[in-house]
């Protein structure tokens, strides 16, 4: 199966859980996947007082450099690890 279609699938999974991962993970699964889709974090880090769209960007920004494939592959492992956890 070509890593493509095992993220594919991985996104379809996450939306399966049983219960919502805590925070941490959900910026981890946007990260990864918006790495593995789109590459690096573009634009400005948003204000202050935005605290999920700046948590999101910093969470984004420490993938920086980072291949679209590893990040791909990182996201699927994590939906397994999550699908394990929750179910």
């Amino acid at each position: 199966m070509a890593l493509s279609d095992d993220f594919a699938a991985a996104q379809a999974k996450v939306k399966t859980l049983s219960k919502t991962p805590d925070a941490s993970e959900l910026l981890e699964l946007y990260a990864l996947f918006k790495q593995g889709t789109v590459g690096d974090v573009t634009g400005e880090r948003p204000g202050m007082l935005d605290f999920k769209g700046r948590a999101k960007y910093d969470a984004w920004a420490a993938k920086r450099g980072g291949s679209k494939d590893s990040s791909m592959q990182s996201y699927v492992a994590l939906v397994e690890k999550l699908a394990t956890k929750y179910g």
